[in-house]
């Protein structure tokens, strides 16, 4: 795996939610890094993903809003987590339990979110995974942010990546649970539940860690990825 140096791309989802996406390069596809903006009523910023940030990148973070926290969500995104904390060595570092281990990196539990974000960001944790990932829920702005759990791919996606898309992660209609994420579910059950959990949240926008967010009917979207899925249906 290897990461590029490009600057980062803006994309202003809500007024408060803003994607930050760096291009990353796996088997000759770009599965893009994406970082959440997610702005509290106050003016304070949850940092959602680590990534390589430039001074630039962290000069749009601090004029969005100021930086308070930062969060990887998966055990699988300790790949940037030395940049994250580089770049922002004051802040709470929040993830996962495991993620310490995984990126030698001090961390915070991600479970036990910050009395701060009580009634703004709701975190549930994916029972039933190994990766130990967790979504966000930004209630003003109806915005769900994972990791991994799901991927979005654009329409126009075409060759070589869309081939893996639809044949290699096995995502037909180029978003959904990939066959690599589900091998990595250990008790299924557990997470039908917490899917069903996920679903309580009346969200309309979606950030995934990688490529596309969707910018309206991000939750009927999420329901047919989980009956193409199987697993819950």
């Amino acid at each position: 795996m290897s990461a590029r140096d490009d600057a980062a791309t803006w994309r202003q989802i809500t007024d408060d939610v803003v994607v930050m996406s760096f291009p990353w390069h796996v088997f000759r596809i770009d599965f893009a890094r994406n970082v959440t903006l997610l702005r509290l009523r106050d003016g304070r910023v949850v940092i959602h993903s680590s990534a390589p940030f430039t001074n630039e990148d962290i000069a749009a973070i601090r004029e969005f809003g100021e930086p308070a926290w930062l969060v990887d969500a998966t055990l699988l995104h300790d790949t940037f987590a030395r940049e994250g904390r580089a770049a922002f060595p004051d802040l709470p570092y929040l993830a996962p339990d495991g993620f310490t281990k995984a990126s030698g990196i001090p961390t915070e539990p991600l479970g036990s979110p910050p009395s701060d974000w009580e009634d703004q960001i709701d975190v549930l944790k994916l029972d039933g995974t190994r990766m130990n990932e967790h979504a966000l829920f930004h209630r003003r702005s109806a915005t769900l942010v994972v990791g991994d759990v799901f991927f979005s791919f654009p329409t126009e996606t075409h060759g070589w990546a869309r081939f893996f898309v639809r044949h290699i992660m096995r995502l037909p209609r180029l978003f959904g649970i990939s066959v690599l994420f589900r091998m990595t579910i250990r008790d299924r059950e557990a997470f039908k539940r917490s899917m069903k959990a996920l679903l309580q949240w009346d969200f309309d926008h979606l950030v995934v860690a990688h490529r596309e967010p969707l910018d309206k009917d991000a939750k009927p979207t999420v329901e047919q990825a989980q009956r193409d899925s199987k697993l819950l249906f």
